[in-house]
């Protein structure tokens, strides 16, 4: 019972599950000709297929809206292949991409996404996840050369080869990067590797002002510097770090926060690197600007940026002993990142929920914890809807990184692309999937006149 109920409800419970939302059952296959066999007897008998991998999703994308049998690919964990010399590796969809880094380490490369801790690679390129290297190396989209996939009837194909550009006809590759399994079942991963940052530090600096950050950053770019990552922290996440005292020993101000990785071929072109970004910052009102070049000094920072959510949540509890959380991103262009922060923040305190923010400075990516008591659960997400549309009007995305699932964002999704556009992926889903069976009601309904809503009593 408990597996059957990890399969259908992530950890966030941001996206709940219905009464009946459950899988007959889940199966664990330890081979593509294993997961072949298994989807076309689903096939078959016309039984709807949710893949799984490391279901640390918040968008309900597991959550089985038909019913049906949950494929669980976690136990395909194999690192098939390192070609050291030509930057790729091949992978099963069930290799966590923390361990394929660790295994990578003595070949001085790294896998250039990092999500977060727990996702596998077939989540991480079903949902086209990223993370804070994505201003560097991009997302999962940019750091795959081919799949081998297994399609809705238990045809097993490969998309391509291994060289690093390909003009042999539709991009198939990227067709199921970000189809949140609604098109396939990706068995198999030949992913670009990057060689390791060397020389790397970290940069920090304070603003009282989103919109000083906000420019420090696009001057940053502007000057044509290349930063490894640029992560922004609001005034009131670093309030709780500070309150909460979970820093360590070094001095945090309740003030907004740039996180800077930075790294050159030598100690000359990395000081000279530093120099500028201190000076952008000092141009923009920046305070309290640091450099850590050691690496417990940068784990320590680092750690901060990293444990954000379980901080910004046990602080929380000091004024809402019950409180809940609800993670969510949206992602808009970097100009208009200070509007959005600030107005949301604004919608927030006048509704008496607590949040702190954090994203990706350096493409745009917010993320916002709301924090709430149970009976504030419509209202958080009243104003989480208000966020996407509000980033759909500032010319951005309901999500940067976290993907649609089922959540309330597949309507904003429509309102953001338009119908006809959604339509074409229907097209697309029904052309591959005939029956409709793979993660079906995920991205876009099936049906179009379905209504599914969180708080609707399913009895």
């Amino acid at each position: 019972e408990n597996e059957i109920k990890t399969h259908s409800e992530d950890p966030s419970k941001f996206v709940r599950a219905r009464e009946g939302e459950r899988p007959y059952a889940v199966v664990y296959p330890t081979s593509i000709e294993e997961v072949s066999k298994i989807v076309k007897i689903c096939y078959d008998s016309s039984i709807p297929i949710i893949p799984y991998s490391g279901g640390t999703s918040i968008e309900g994308h597991y959550i089985p809206t038909r019913k049906g049998i949950s494929i669980d690919v976690s136990r395909m964990n194999k690192i098939l292949k390192i070609h050291e010399d030509d930057l790729d590796v091949v992978v099963q969809p069930g290799v966590e991409w923390g361990h394929l880094n660790e295994e990578l380490e003595p070949y001085g490369l790294i896998y250039g996404p990092d999500p977060a801790p727990g996702a596998l690679i077939g989540g991480i390129l079903g949902t086209n996840a990223s993370g804070t290297n994505a201003v560097k190396y991009g997302a999962a989209k940019d750091n795959v050369l081919s799949l081998k996939v297994v399609l809705a009837d238990g045809t097993i194909i490969k998309t391509r080869q291994r060289p690093r550009k390909s003009s042999n006809g539709y991009n198939l590759t990227n067709l199921f990067v970000g189809s949140e399994g609604t098109l396939g079942i990706i068995v198999e991963a030949t992913l670009k590797l990057h060689i390791k940052p060397k020389n790397e530090v970290i940069t920090l600096m304070n603003f009282k002002e989103i919109g000083d950050a906000s420019k420090a950053v696009s001057e940053l770019f502007k000057t044509g510097i290349s930063c490894n990552a640029v992560e922004f922290m609001d005034n009131k996440q670093m309030n709780a770090v500070v309150e909460m005292g979970s820093g360590g020993d070094r001095k945090w101000y309740p003030d907004h926060l740039l996180l800077m990785k930075i790294s050159a071929i030598d100690d000359n072109s990395l000081n000279s690197i530093i120099n500028k970004v201190q000076k952008i910052g000092e141009n923009n009102n920046a305070f309290n600007f640091q450099v850590a070049k050691d690496e417990e000094d940068k784990e320590d920072i680092w750690r901060v940026r990293k444990t954000l959510l379980w901080n910004s949540l046990s602080w929380a509890k000091k004024f809402k002993p019950n409180a809940m959380v609800l993670p969510t991103d949206v992602c808009v262009p970097m100009s208009k990142l200070p509007e959005l922060i600030t107005k949301t923040m604004d919608k927030l305190d006048k509704a008496d929920l607590l949040a702190t923010a954090a994203g990706h400075a350096g493409d745009g990516n917010v993320h916002v914890l709301v924090i709430f008591e149970p009976e504030q659960v419509k209202e958080a997400h009243r104003i989480i809807n208000e966020m996407s549309l509000m980033a759909v009007e500032l010319e951005g995305t309901v999500s940067g990184e976290h993907g649609i699932g089922i959540s309330e964002k597949r309507e904003f999704l429509e309102r953001e692309l338009g119908t006809e556009t959604i339509d074409l992926m229907r097209s697309i889903k029904f052309a591959l999937d005939k029956k409709g069976i793979l993660n079906p009601d995920h991205i876009f309904k099936i049906d179009p006149t379905e209504t599914r809503h969180p708080f609707d009593d399913p009895k």
